[in-house]
């Protein structure tokens, strides 16, 4: 019976691989503060992001969603944790309300559907099979509402999993400090 060996060195490369990436995680935060710092002090002429606007973030996700720099933050947590398909098609969804054409709507709601709908789409959200069911036959005569039940569904997921993450997150807790060191200032 073959016996397996693990040699030493490989064991040492992959407990190093393991100590450098809990020094990345621990300096991640750092960095960020130290990163928007820098930006802060290179260009005093440009509109800044306040602390306050930080922290009405905290208050509701419809807030945070509202501020352009909220907004991006949340869309940078998200795909720092590979999550981020929920914001797009909710940023899409707001996109095509929008549209005016009717050739435009037909493309773009099949295009969507392939996106985030379809089972299996490259981009698929987490949805129930009666709402995917719904928005297959919304498609086929497509109206500015087809994705509504949809984005709300998606609203709700970031709302009570994603948002509650991100309030915790380093990359949120790290803007909050930078804040506080502002006003110290």
């Amino acid at each position: 019976m073959p016996i397996l060996v693990t040699s030493p060195s490989r064991e040492l490369h992959s407990h190093n691989m393991d100590m450098d990436d809990k020094r990345r995680k621990q300096t991640k935060g750092s960095d960020f503060k130290s990163r928007l710092q820098r930006r802060s002090s290179q260009s005093p002429n440009t509109e800044r992001l306040s602390p306050e606007e930080m922290i009405l973030w905290s208050q509701s996700l419809e807030r945070l969603l509202a501020s352009k720099y909220g907004m991006t933050t949340f869309q940078a947590f998200l795909k720092s944790e590979f999550s981020d398909e929920n914001i797009e098609f909710w940023l899409i969804c707001e996109d095509y309300k929008k549209i005016k054409s009717s050739f435009r709507l037909s493309s773009r709601a099949k295009k969507i559907y392939k996106t985030y709908i379809e089972a299996e789409a490259p981009k698929e959200i987490n949805i129930d099979h009666k709402t995917r069911d719904l928005i297959r036959w919304n498609v086929k005569t497509p109206t500015t509402v087809c994705f509504d039940e949809a984005q709300r569904i998606v609203y709700r997921l970031m709302e009570k999993d994603s948002y509650p993450r991100f309030l915790r997150s380093n990359i949120y807790r790290t803007l909050l400090d930078s804040a506080s060191d502002y006003i110290k200032v």
